[in-house]
């Protein structure tokens, strides 16, 4: 009885336990079952909760990244031909030479918002470098450090890369996927996407300044009732003087040609689309700035930063020689240069 009590308490080694690591295919012993570990050889990690998920959306997400592609190309050339047309004879009446220089600052607004949006959609957005694994003898001490494996790809996926389910591929460092262009915005065309950003904010301004200017030229003359009735002071004046003027407004707006009406889509549309692209340009310099990503911001949240705030951030991502970073200032020289 006192031997079969005390092989009762030999616990052999669970078969269960031992799994094989993908990267450097080295069969590893693990204390206890690990959903999640790392090689202690190669540094690739394994996680074995991982269950790769249905693909049959990525067909659907694809028609709809063509169909936004198509909307924004098709608004891209509204607002070139419409402003051309609705602007023109109204520039060129003025005098000759403000008409040439709109027909100039036209084309080139126009040619670079274009390359631009071609360049972010149509270039790949960045694609992980090829690196060997699989077997001993092929991967070195820490030749995939911190590597983890695609399910997706079927192939590594350094930290840096993420894996896009709308592209169906890796990006690497990936900002986010952006719908409007039909392309991730990764390392090979985030320069592309914020010189588009910044095009385009720029076209919009120029589009939302001239089209006002042109529709108060083509505009047909307020008429106000008399404003007898609004003279003295009185706790509705104000909002009575608004209400005529919206009423005149509304009145006079009847009377508009098809020029006219273009011209307050076009005002209505770029103040709009402005407004937006103002703010999600700001939001990638921030990040830039920052030197993160948009994924790398969301997965930093509640943790310590440990990437440095610094304006050469900036400048290395549009890819500024380091004879100029060298002379720009630092945050981390500002705080060495001030501390005693």
């Amino acid at each position: 009885m006192a031997d079969s009590g005390e092989e009762h308490f030999v616990t052999p080694v669970i078969e269960d336990h031992q799994t094989t690591c993908w990267g450097c295919g080295l069969r590893l012993l693990l204390p206890t079952y690990a959903p999640v570990f790392k090689c202690g050889w190669c540094g690739a990690i394994t996680n074995q909760n991982v269950n790769k998920p249905e693909t049959k959306c990525l067909r659907w997400r694809r028609l709809r990244d063509r169909c936004f592609v198509c909307t924004l190309f098709m608004f891209m050339l509204f607002v070139i031909c419409g402003g051309v047309w609705a602007v023109y004879p109204v520039v060129f009446s003025v005098s000759y030479t403000c008409g040439v220089l709109h027909s100039i600052l036209t084309m080139t607004l126009a040619a670079t918002t274009i390359s631009t949006f071609s360049l972010a959609a149509f270039q790949c957005a960045g694609t992980p470098p090829i690196i060997l694994w699989g077997s001993y003898p092929v991967v070195g001490k820490g030749g995939l450090e911190n590597y983890t494996f695609c399910h997706y790809c079927s192939k590594p996926k350094s930290p840096r890369a993420h894996h896009c389910r709308s592209c169906g591929t890796c990006i690497l460092d990936m900002d986010h996927h952006c719908p409007f262009i039909g392309n991730c915005v990764g390392a090979a065309n985030h320069r592309h996407f914020i010189a588009f950003l910044f095009s385009a904010v720029v076209s919009t301004i120029y589009v939302s300044v001239m089209s006002a200017y042109a529709g108060l030229h083509i505009w047909p003359p307020l008429k106000y009732r008399s404003p007898g009735h609004l003279n003295g002071f009185s706790s509705g004046l104000a909002l009575r003087a608004l209400k005529e003027v919206v009423l005149a407004l509304l009145s006079s707006a009847v009377q508009l040609s098809a020029r006219g009406l273009v011209l307050v889509y076009l005002f209505v549309s770029s103040v709009s689309v402005q407004i937006g692209l103002s703010v999600l340009l700001w939001q990638q310099l921030c990040y830039i700035y920052e030197g993160k990503t948009y994924l790398s911001h969301l997965s930093s949240r509640g943790s310590d930063p440990v990437e440095e705030k610094d304006c050469q951030n900036i400048f290395r991502f549009f890819g500024w020689p380091y004879s100029i970073l060298r002379y720009l200032p630092s945050e981390r020289n500002s705080r060495k240069r001030h501390k005693k």
